[in-house]
This record gives structure tokens, sequence and C-alpha cells, in this order.
């Protein structure tokens, strides 16, 4: 059984995500996307939150599961017999980044790392652009977030 994960803050979860997890679980027999904790961030929604929210945006997925990571990605992998990590890319910065991780995590596991290209209409969205956004204009974030997102930002932020 192929098992990947798709690790990240998720703060909030974008429909780049989304299509991320979609694609991702027509390549692999199971998808664990992973929230994880992004110490240089100030998360909005806490893991458990994210946790519900992300739940119930892939619950169409049959072998898409939600779990919380904590500590390194790589132990976390091992204990759910993962062997994939997949990460979307918008752009040659993001590629950098992933190349630099991927090569880390290679080095500390058996494991491989998964690109997947984000579409041309997601590669402008970043969770920290959506909350800005939501800041101050809340009825425009259904263009980047799944609705059970576009409704917590509200709640969350106003």
């Amino acid at each position: 059984m192929s098992i990947a994960l798709f690790p990240g803050s998720f703060d909030p979860l974008t429909n780049g995500h989304l299509d991320i997890i979609r694609r991702a679980s027509k390549m692999f027999d199971k998808v664990v996307v992973g929230i994880g904790n992004n110490a240089g961030k100030k998360a909005l929604f806490t893991p458990e939150e994210k946790k519900i929210l992300i739940s119930q945006i892939v619950a169409d997925l049959p072998n898409v599961e939600v779990a919380i990571i904590n500590g390194l990605t790589v132990r976390f992998m091992a204990e759910i017999n993962a062997k994939f990590i997949v990460r979307g890319l918008r752009n040659s910065k993001d590629f950098e980044y992933e190349r630099d991780i991927a090569g880390v995590n290679s080095t500390l596991a058996d494991v491989e790392t998964v690109l997947l290209l984000a579409k041309p209409e997601n590669q402008n969205i970043s969770s920290s652009m959506v909350k800005e956004i939501g800041s101050v204009a809340a009825d425009n974030m259904a263009k980047f977030v799944p609705p059970v997102v576009v409704k917590a930002l509200k709640d969350r932020l106003h």
C-alpha cells in the first residue's frame, strides 16, 4: 500500500492545498494530511480546529485522513508507514525551499518527496495572503478557500 503524507500548517487550508490533496489522492492508496506547527508563524486556528475543518473538506475522499503531527515529519511518517511526502510548488522560491527540505528528509529516513505543480489559478494563493484579505474583505475569500473555511475565517476574524 502506498501511503503519502501531505504536511503543512494549513492555517487555513486553501483551494491550492485542496487541489494538491485531490490530485495526490489519485496517485496514492492513502494520503494523510498532516497538520504541523510552524513556529515562525502566528496561528489563527489551533491544530484541533484545523483538523475538524480539513476533515469536513476532504470527507468526500475515502482514502484521505487528517492527523496532527507532533515532532519531526519523518518520525511521524514512520508511525503511519508513509514512504512519500507530497508538496505543492507555486514558484521557484517554493522549489528551492522544498528541494532543501527533501534532501534533509531523505538523509534522515527512507522517504521520497513528490512535488506537484500548482495549477495557474492557485499559484498566487497562500494562507498568509488569505488571512490578510479576510481581515479586511472577508466576502472576497471564496475565490481562495473552501466554503467551510470562509465561514470559519469570518467567525474568527470578525
